[in-house]
């Protein structure tokens, strides 16, 4: 993975941290989420006209990471319904790249070096060590926190193996939120009415950034996809976790404690060791 590929895919793990900071501060974390993805489609629509379209063999691959999506936001909304999102964006994040890298390696054609999964494990394993499963009824939350892990690991393997016959990394990504956010904002609209967000207090200005920080970090991931293996790929965007904790304390000025210092510790072993490898 060269240097810049490293970096945008850093890049695109803060902008991830930031817009699930947003859904986190939301009052209703769950009509937070599906004004992000709304919002995202929004400007999805917005900017399509003006960038190349994907070509005919990568359609299949865009309906299909749409469905899987809707599916992902759904139970993103549902887990922190039920559960805190200290507990269950771990959950979800830290069990992906490890199916991607299995799946990849085994199916798909796409051997890593020692040192790549080295460097995965340790992500993985760092991620998962930010959980702290309580015993408040929040059982549910887990169960869907970890099923949701199986859906990121899904649409990670449609959309590196689809972005690759796009021939536009950005056309490609722009129709997958366009065709995710609408179902989602027209579910919204029929079960709460054309003003569910406003009556929720929510801002559509943070809703929009939201959606563009969304929109941007899954389009530096995917346009990293075409240059590095996509375990590789999705296992280093899960140093979102590590964002997520630096926001936490220093933004939203939570207790973090030396538990998940040790725990972000690990995961900037295993991105160097990523970049290493």
């Amino acid at each position: 993975m060269s240097a810049i590929v490293f970096t945008a895919v850093l890049f695109a793990a803060f902008l991830h941290a930031a817009w699930n900071a947003l859904v986190k501060s939301a009052g209703d974390k769950f009509l937070m989420t599906i004004m992000v993805a709304s919002s995202a489609a929004f400007l999805a629509a917005v900017a399509l006209p003006f960038l190349p379209q994907p070509d005919v063999e990568s359609w299949r691959y865009i309906v299909a990471s749409a469905v899987i999506h809707v599916g992902y936001f759904t139970l993103v909304a549902l887990a922190y319904h039920h559960a805190d999102m200290s507990q269950t964006y771990p959950l979800m994040r830290g069990p992906a790249p490890f199916l991607v890298a299995l799946v990849g390696a085994l199916a798909l054609g796409e051997p890593l070096s020692p040192a790549a999964w080295i460097g995965i494990g340790l992500i993985s394993f760092g991620v998962l060590s930010m959980v702290g499963i309580r015993r408040n009824g929040d059982g549910k939350g887990v169960a869907i926190a970890l099923c949701n892990a199986a859906v990121i690991a899904a649409y990670t393997l449609v959309d590196g193996h689809g972005v690759r016959l796009s021939g536009s990394p950005a056309g490609y990504t722009l129709w997958v939120f366009m065709l995710t956010g609408i179902p989602l904002a027209a579910w919204v609209m029929a079960r709460h009415g054309k003003t569910a967000f406003v009556r929720a207090g929510l801002d559509w200005r943070v809703g929009l950034l939201g959606g563009l920080a969304t929109l941007a970090a899954y389009s530096l991931v995917l346009w990293a996809m075409m240059a590095a293996p996509v375990a590789i790929v999705a296992a280093l965007r899960e140093t979102s976790i590590l964002f997520g904790t630096v926001i936490s304390a220093v933004i939203l000025k939570e207790n973090v404690g030396t538990s998940r210092l040790a725990a972000a510790c690990i995961i900037v072993f295993g991105a160097i060791a990523l970049r290493l490898g």
